[in-house]
């Protein structure tokens, strides 16, 4: 018999999450099985969805060679740090993503990418330890594409993880803004209001026709029903100055995603027919030539600069009124320089 008591970061999930997290390589058949016949929690039977609470006792009725052939093991990673810190205190970081790194591994990318650094910034700060969790790992709540820079926020325990999911994902709570620049000149403000679907196949998505209008400050929600595979998708952009280059017109531009769709900004942008600068899958190729040629860059000039925390959940109401920055890349203060220090 195998006893495991249910912590802080263990906490207020169903007897069947936590089993399948903390054996993770079970299979399912194998979980409920055991769950039927080998579990109990404080002496008593399990039911799937009994939730646990800090200072349960789940008893495992296993032997240890399951154990070990179920329980995964983190591996020793080591990579080198690439991220900056914006924010840090005992629940949550907020992380700076360079250029070209993943916010989470792939098929082809499974060891050096931004929340593999975040765990191991956490361990060598000592304020995270793999060997006395049962099944939690720091995580981020939201996500960049690997060229796009800026504020990825991560959850440092479950509690604070699971607040940041439900507030990312509810209305008028965080607030999360990009600069870029973009292809022509945005004379007033945009509130693109759309339809989309993905090809997963070509990691691409399609907007279908959009709605809008300029935009007057108001906030509200697109409501409309969706059907199948298709998702609502609403961006806000603000100009902020006009410049040009070689004969060439940009606009810097503020921009707020409503919802967080992949590749929302960049397609809703290009839609709207203002391609975000160096965007080599929606942007314009003979203006992606220019930039290249130009500026030396080859991928979208996108930044995730602020985080606005309007309201505060639970035991993270104390981030009520808190806003997080990012500064630009050089390269991007760089181009935003050349272009915009002057007027026409």
């Amino acid at each position: 018999m195998i006893s495991v008591e249910i912590g802080k970061n263990e906490q207020n999930q169903r007897l069947d999450k936590f089993l399948r997290k903390y054996l993770e390589n079970a299979p399912l058949s194998f979980i409920y099985k055991a769950i039927r016949k080998d579990v109990k929690v404080n002496g008593k039977r399990g039911r799937e969805d009994t939730v646990l609470v800090q200072g349960d006792i789940v008893s495992l009725y296993i032997c240890d060679e399951d154990l070990e052939k179920f329980r995964k093991r983190r591996p020793s990673c080591r990579v080198r740090r690439q991220f900056q810190i914006a924010y840090e205190d005992e629940n949550i970081l907020a992380a700076v993503k360079p250029s070209g790194l993943l916010t989470h591994g792939d098929s082809r990318e499974k060891k050096n990418h931004l929340a593999n650094q975040v765990v191991d910034y956490l361990i060598e700060e000592g304020k995270y330890n793999p060997r006395t969790e049962k099944t939690f790992t720091p995580a981020p709540v939201n996500r960049l594409d690997r060229n796009t820079t800026g504020l990825v926020l991560f959850g440092k325990n479950n509690p604070s993880l699971q607040i940041l999911n439900r507030m990312i994902r509810e209305k008028n709570m965080v607030r999360k803004f990009y600069l870029t620049v973009v292809c022509g000149h945005m004379r007033t403000p945009l509130h693109l209001r759309n339809r989309m679907v993905k090809d997963e196949e070509t990691n691409r998505i399609t907007v279908l026709p959009e709605e809008t209008e300029g935009s007057d400050g108001c906030r509200n929600r697109f409501e409309k029903n969706i059907s199948g595979k298709e998702k609502e998708m609403e961006t806000m952009a603000r100009p902020l100055a006009f410049g040009s280059y070689k004969g060439r017109k940009y606009t810097l531009a503020e921009v707020e995603i409503i919802t967080g769709r992949t590749h929302q900004i960049r397609a809703h942008l290009a839609k709207a027919g203002f391609p975000v600068m160096g965007d080599a899958k929606y942007g314009n190729r003979k203006e992606n030539q220019a930039t290249r040629r130009d500026f030396g860059i080859s991928s979208q000039l996108l930044h995730a600069c602020r985080l606005v925390f309007l309201e505060g959940m639970g035991e993270l109401s104390y981030l009520t009124g808190l806003e997080i920055q990012a500064e630009l890349p050089a390269g991007f203060e760089r181009i935003k320089k050349e272009i915009f220090e002057q007027d026409e």
